[in-house]
């Protein structure tokens, strides 16, 4: 019997997406496969993703990644959720802290007592039960893993880092595990004959690089997915309208903050993102309703720092490839399809392509049925995605220009439908087909949303009263006790990771 094991993999794109691909593959696949990464420098990469979730750990701990040099390398900081301001309504503001919010009881979660709290004339808000919120609008962090000797779980975190610093680390990693980089520009894609798979990619300079494997990174073109295989694309636009972005740094101001920012412009969001040598910035704007002139004149207004840098524009579709595996392409990052960086999915959704390649990782063979299951699960956890940015969108009261009330008014998914009726009726929520956002998630962006249940799960009126005042207070004592004694976010880092 032959051996159809694969033994050559070529990652075509470098950026964030490459590298992680290509370091996850070094690390993963061991010396027997080769792995080629084909870029070149005249090909700008996008660089927008500088914060996360917290899966990033997840990767950099398969990676074996020491958390402090990684920070120390990328100009990083701690992130411990997103605060979003004016989009249920002008003037509203609240975070998508990450972690937990208060403590489940039974097999009630925490919101319901919460919920029976507030329908009862209770004034105290979901986050006041969040140390992630508490500890964010303080500027503090730490790494806590408990809240002292209770069973409470302590901050849950991600990173804000520099796309580009992040890629340039991740190569010096994956060219250590022997990942060979070619610098050059692809200009002919071969397929073979009968099947169609790609056999190999020219470069400008006449070297023809074959592989058994192709990774796609090649941004935007998908030039292998799309350019090569015309694999098609399912356009989400008619549910995410904004179209355009523009990205520009601006210098570093005090304080340093552990969250991003996402502010509701006149017909888009501007992101905020502190880093420890520079602040991020961007918009992303809908282009029917809002020039490029007026959105950068926007942006540049409301930087809290010095530009360090002209906008840099770029265009998108939001949407994405109707197969991400076809034959013996895999497509990642911005080839596989485009969700706006509004929840920080961006690079979540390069860690979570590998993961799935590598459960999933074939032989000379291709097999249909895996590589339709890739294609099943990476198209269910997108839809997902999706869904979560849409309620962003669609759970508005402004009415203030044209864009926010055609978000208000746009019919969507039937997914997001039931998901928002069931939760109006009696805030119960379930996680479901690859949802990369858990319970606790959608729960802050509904309330922060202005989206509040009619009433509460029947089983939290067994507390009395006075069982329930006791329990909340306690709850919110313990919480900000634990806040109030982790050190400040800048000092920290100063301590621990500084660049």
């Amino acid at each position: 019997m032959s051996d159809q094991r694969i033994r050559q993999v070529v990652i075509v794109g470098g950026g964030t997406a490459g590298w992680m691909a290509a370091a996850t593959l070094a690390k993963t696949l061991g010396p027997d496969v080769a792995i080629r990464l084909v870029e070149s420098d005249e090909i700008a990469t996008v660089g927008v993703g500088e914060a996360t979730i917290p899966q990033i750990k997840l990767f950099n701990g398969v990676l074996g990644l020491d958390e402090d040099e990684f920070v120390r390398e990328t100009q990083g900081t701690f992130k411990l959720g997103i605060e979003f301001v004016d989009w249920g309504k002008l003037g509203d503001r609240y975070l998508h802290a990450f972690g937990a919010v208060g403590h489940d009881l039974g097999l009630i979660p925490f919101h319901h007592y919460w919920l029976r709290h507030r329908q009862a004339g209770g004034e105290t808000r979901l986050w006041d039960y969040s140390l992630n919120d508490i500890a964010a609008h303080a500027n503090r962090f730490g790494r806590m893993a408990t809240v002292g000797d209770t069973k409470l779980p302590g901050l849950a975190y991600a990173f804000h880092f520099d796309a580009a610093l992040y890629a340039r680390y991740l190569r010096k990693y994956a060219e250590q595990r022997g990942v060979v980089r070619t610098e050059g520009k692809i200009q002919q894609v071969t397929l073979r004959e009968p099947d169609g798979f790609v056999e190999s990619v020219t470069l400008e300079s006449g070297e023809a690089i074959g592989g058994d494997l192709f990774i796609d990174c090649s941004g935007f073109r998908g030039l292998l997915i799309e350019g090569a295989l015309k694999t098609g694309y399912d356009d989400w636009s008619h549910w995410l309208p904004c179209d355009r972005a523009l990205a520009v740094p601006c210098a570093r101001t005090e304080p340093l903050t552990p969250y991003t920012r996402a502010t509701a412009r006149t017909a888009g969001w501007q992101w905020r993102i502190p880093l420890q040598h520079r602040t991020g910035n961007g918009m992303v704007y809908c282009s029917r309703h809002l020039s490029d002139d007026e959105a950068a004149k926007v942006l540049l207004e409301s930087l809290d720092g010095e530009p360090l840098a002209e906008p840099r524009p770029l265009k998108f579709v939001t949407g994405r490839r109707k197969k991400f595996w076809n034959r013996n392409v895999v497509a990642l990052g911005l080839s596989s399809g485009f969700m706006e960086p509004l929840e920080s999915t961006s690079i979540h959704l390069i860690q979570s392509g590998l993961s799935r390649l590598i459960s999933l990782f074939p032989d000379k063979r291709f097999s249909p049925v895996d590589i339709d299951e890739y294609n099943r699960q990476a198209g269910l956890e997108f839809e997902r995605i999706r869904d979560f940015i849409v309620l962003h969108y669609k759970a508005t009261a402004r009415t203030d220009t044209p864009f926010w009330r055609d978000c208000a008014a746009m019919e969507i998914p039937e997914t997001l439908t039931r998901k928002i009726g069931v939760f109006a009726n009696a805030g119960r929520l379930y996680r479901e087909d690859e949802d990369l956002f858990a319970e606790v998630s959608w729960l802050q962006v509904l309330l922060g949303q202005g989206i509040e249940p009619a009433t509460h799960h029947p089983l939290a009126d067994n507390l009395t009263e006075e069982q329930l005042t006791g329990f909340l207070s306690d709850l919110r004592q313990i919480l900000g006790g634990a806040a109030r004694a982790l050190p400040d976010h800048a000092e920290f880092i100063a301590a621990h990771c500084r660049a």
